[in-house]
């Protein structure tokens, strides 16, 4: 709110423009006729001498006698104000006068550019004089010793021209002009509110509001524009618009009309009316007119406090750490800081490193090593950590942190303590499945233990006759995961149990598993006994294939006409084209469970959809417990059209039933409004939820997600259904981090109702380019292989924490670039073996990419064999790519002007401050930054750091080559 402060002065203050009071010598003003006006010296009531003009020609008839003054200059002022002192002497007075007498006079004025009137022009008479009034006294005299002196004011305007003359008129009057005074009225210099408003003229009517444009004094600032008061007709100021306020570092004083500085030692922070305050703790100003108390040496403000927030420090390091090891599994507890630093916001790092003794250093944990519930950012004092590796020597240091801690230049108060982890065995080997078996062998195989801890030797197999028990048990080892049994008795069952060996020891054994051997084995037969029944066997073959391919022929010519058909199995379930139905509501009907509208409940819109708004809500079918669930709801004022696109969804979803395709629950059709009722994902959509979770999971968890997805995709694959819009945006994810295929309402429609810009025009369609094979964009060719091309960019989605595909490229220069044979580059940290998988998908060739089978079984290979996503590929290089496209994926430090441009071209803004305040302002400091430097700087997530030290290896490699790399 605007706060107003006294005006000052508010009454007016006149300027003179001609007084004749003060005239010493005879004013010589013009009468017509000359026998009229007489100009007649003499003094006031101070005795002092006056110029005065008289008339008494009141004996004679039609009197008409003019005065005119001196020309009168304007000076731009649009009304004038004439104060007039005069006497008129009582026409009863005079004896023997004719009754012409009057006791008026009138009061003319006349404008022109110049001093030009003769003593002929203007004419005497009223036009081309203007008439302002007739002037009659309040008290007139008989004697002339007894005369009254009346004043008298008049104004007049608008004017228009340099300047004016006054005129007077007298018909026959006896009286003495005695002086007469042109003033006009202003408002003067003022100041309010600290704001200077200049001298002002009033306006040309008695009623007029002239408005004044105010400036703010010096140190203050305006609150509000425009800033201006009015000058009224009286020549006050009124009606404030607009106010000015001290600036930061400035207090009003000498009643509100100065701002002054704060005085060394106080401070204010911000504009306004406030006064100056004392600094607050542990901070200081040592000059005046401070905003800004800087803080001591040693104490910092962080980001969200107030410029009058005492000055804090970095806690001390913890206290009293406790740590309980067993086998590879470790307890850390430990105790508050003694001091907090002032700070209420402190939370606990646990940094692992693993100490190679011989060589007496120590280094970072890998990602295996799991620290519950978190390593960074903790409020509670206790961590769990497991998956240690046994007899091996561990250091923690365990940082307390608050939110100054990352102002302080050096690296966080620890507490460390070593710990020495046991020699544990491995764990119990997985379920022994029997591969084969005849008469007197076995041929068995088994997967390695979850947690081997430490290299396995080999593994031992116990066996005996299930009826004899394990006291006469054989044992024989292996030295790989499968093994043949030899010797064995026809027909008989054996238990069988297996166990693997560290350098610890032997493991638990396997649950025991019951086999038994063939009864009894065929002995060979020779070749000659065997070819009638080959030959026999070959005919039959030949003759069942040449059977096959006419009925192929017959039923599907459009397969040898080049056209893709869908091979359907015997017994497989297999997708129905709900737009084949005549009645697409029958479709529904037939896919979709109607539910009552009594069992849904809204709860919260999260969200809009193509037809509607997205809501929240709870599900509570009878006979059954209550779920939350996803609702999408059909606007208001649909069309038919619009409602049988928008259950055609339902209709698609419904024919699904897999743990990686999103679950329909059911429909409500019957009542208003329309919905669509699915299982709630808690996470939301993949492509988001990675990017606000960027580096936050292991590759193993990643390439779980990436197997849920082909799980489903293969699942659609089998039903003959084709997504046309696999993308990370449709594939939702739960609270356990299962990812689900979504939005199957999208791939029918994307050819006419797509509006999101992400699917562009071409050859007269909608088609998510960034997504999308070249055959598709091409011919509009969609095929599972085309799914198969976009799900290895959502691989590269996956593995990039959401990154946008092809970055910031136009869909026309993705279109050309791949046409080109270019590929995208691994994302940062990317195992070889996925962007192998990725490389595979996006084979030119459709044919010749893999099937979404063998993306299922080469992700679980992968997943089995965790070494395998060990190795990583170098970011600038990539089979079947061309290395100057991939160039442009690395940005050239060279062509940014500071470390924030860095920073944002690689998305890491956010931490532009803690570059800047740590003294990281130029490239040569940046490429020697380590990552305790980012951990010190506040940079604390993994993934960012290993983001920005990729990029910091990207700059010292252009740093050392002797030509720029191409951008």
């Amino acid at each position: 709110d605007v706060i107003w402060r006294p005006l000052l002065p508010t009454k007016y203050s006149p300027e003179t423009l001609m007084d004749t009071k003060w005239a010493t010598t005879e004013l010589a003003w013009t009468a017509h006729p000359e026998t009229g006006w007489e100009e007649v010296s003499g003094y006031d009531d101070a005795m002092n001498p006056i110029r005065t003009y008289q008339v008494c020609n009141v004996r004679e008839l039609n009197q008409n006698n003019w005065l005119r003054s001196d020309f009168i200059p304007r000076k731009d002022v649009l009304r004038v104000y004439v104060e007039m002192k005069f006497t008129v002497r009582d026409c009863n007075s005079i004896p023997n006068i004719p009754g012409s007498c009057k006791e008026t006079f009138n009061l003319f004025y006349y404008e022109s550019d110049s001093d030009s009137a003769t003593a002929t022009s203007p004419f005497w008479m009223e036009n081309p004089y203007m008439k302002v009034d007739t002037i009659a006294p309040d008290e007139s005299f008989s004697m002339l010793e007894s005369g009254r002196v009346n004043t008298k004011v008049r104004s007049f305007g608008p004017l228009s021209r340099a300047g004016f003359y006054l005129a007077f008129q007298d018909l026959g009057a006896c009286m003495s002009l005695i002086s007469v005074r042109v003033f006009y009225k202003k408002c003067s210099t003022t100041i309010a509110s600290f704001a200077v408003f200049p001298e002002t003229a009033t306006g040309a009517e008695a009623t007029s509001l002239v408005i004044a444009p105010g400036t703010c004094v010096p140190n203050a600032v305006e609150v509000s524009v425009p800033l201006k008061l009015y000058c009224n007709g009286d020549g006050e100021w009124m009606v404030p618009v607009g106010s000015c306020t001290c600036s930061a570092g400035f207090e009003p004083a000498m009643k509100d009309t100065q701002c002054q500085a704060c005085n060394p030692g106080t401070f204010k922070s911000k504009q306004g009316y406030s006064f100056c305050i004392q600094c607050p703790p542990n901070s200081r100003a040592s000059s005046g007119a401070a905003s800004l108390c800087s803080c001591r040496n040693g104490y910092y403000r962080s980001d969200t406090d107030s410029a009058d927030s005492p000055c804090t420090t970095v806690p001390s390091a913890p206290r009293n750490v406790i740590s309980i090891v067993n086998e590879t599994f470790l307890v850390l507890e430990w105790s508050e800081p003694r001091d907090m630093g002032g700070r209420e916001d402190i939370f606990y790092n646990v940094i692992c490193k693993k100490c190679l003794p011989e060589r007496g250093v120590c280094s970072r944990c890998d990602d295996n090593v799991d620290i519950s519930p978190r390593h960074l950012g903790l409020t509670q004092r206790r961590v769990a950590v497991r998956n240690l590796q046994a007899h091996t020597q561990y250091s923690f240091e365990i940082q307390a942190v608050n939110g100054v801690s990352n102002k302080s230049p050096y690296t966080p108060q620890f507490f460390a303590v070593n710990i020495t982890t046991n020699q544990a065995a491995p764990s119990a080997v997985p379920t022994v499945h029997l591969m084969a078996a005849t008469a007197s062998t076995m041929s068995l195989s088994w997967l390695p233990p979850e947690k081997p801890n430490g290299i396995i030797l080999d593994y031992e197999i116990k066996y005996h006759e299930k009826d004899q028990g394990e006291a006469i048990a054989h044992t024989m080892t292996a030295q790989r995961s499968n093994a043949r049994i030899e010797g064995l008795k026809a027909g008989t069952p054996y238990v069988v149990q297996v166990r693997a060996r560290t350098v610890a020891g032997y493991g638990r054994y396997s649950i025991p598993a019951d086999f038994s051997t063939n009864l009894q084995s065929d002995p060979p037969k020779s070749w000659q006994e065997q070819l009638p029944l080959i030959i026999g066997s070959a005919t039959a073959t030949l003759v069942f294939i040449i059977a096959v391919v006419v009925i192929a022929i017959w039923c599907f010519p459009s397969v040898f006409l080049g056209i893709e058909s869908p091979i359907v199995t015997p017994g497989m379930k297999v997708y129905i084209d709900p737009f084949t139905y005549e009645d697409p509501n029958e479709a529904v009907r037939e896919f979709a469970k109607e539910i009552d509208v009594s069992c849904v409940k809204i709860e919260e819109v999260i969200g809009a959809g193509e037809f509607g708004e997205v809501c929240r809500g709870r599900l509570k079918l009878p006979g059954r417990r209550e779920i939350i669930v996803a609702i999408k709801t059909l606007k208001v004022g649909y069309t038919d059209r619009q409602r049988r696109d928008f259950l055609s969804e339902a209709s698609i979803m419904g024919q699904f039933d897999h743990p990686n395709i999103i679950r329909l629950e059911g429909v409500v059709t019957k009542s208003r409004p329309v919905m669509i009722v699915t299982e709630f994902m808690e996470n939301g959509a993949l492509d988001s939820f990675l990017r606000l979770n960027d580096g936050q999971f292991t590759v193993i968890q990643l390439v779980g997600m990436l197997r849920g997805i082909a799980a489903g995709m293969k699942y659609l694959s089998d039903m003959n259904y084709v997504h046309r819009d696999l993308a990370a945006r449709n594939i939702l994810v739960n609270s356990n981090l299962v990812c689900k295929v979504s939005d199957f309402g999208l791939s029918r429609f994307l050819e006419d109702d797509a509006t999101d810009p992400t699917y562009t025009s071409s050859l007269g369609g909608k088609i998510p380019i960034r997504w999308t094979a070249p055959e598709a964009i091409a011919y509009r060719k969609f095929t599972s292989a085309s799914d198969v091309w976009s799900y290895g960019i959502v691989m590269w989605e996956v593995m990039s924490y959401g990154e946008r595909p092809y970055w910031d490229m136009s869909n026309q220069d993705v279109i050309n670039a791949v046409e080109q044979d270019y590929r995208l580059p691994p994302p940062m940290d990317c195992p070889t073996a996925l962007h192998q998988l990725m490389l595979d998908c996006w084979v030119k060739e459709r044919n010749l990419r893999p099937k979404f089978t063998q993306i299922v079984a080469t992700l679980d290979k992968l997943i089995r064999n965790a070494a395998s996503l060990k190795v990583v590929t170098n970011s600038t290089q990539s089979s079947g790519v061309s290395q100057p496209l991939l160039d442009r994926c690395v940005p050239d430090y060279t062509t940014f002007t500071t470390v924030g441009d860095w920073l944002d071209a690689i998305k890491m803004s956010r931490y532009r401050d803690n570059f800047v305040n740590a003294g990281f302002a130029s490239f040569d400091l940046v490429a020697q930054m380590t990552a305790e430097d980012l951990l010190r700087i506040g940079v604390t997530l993994a993934g960012h750091q290993k983001k920005i030290l990729g990029s910091i290896q990207d700059m010292r490699l252009q740093m050392n080559q002797t030509l720029p790399v191409q951008v």
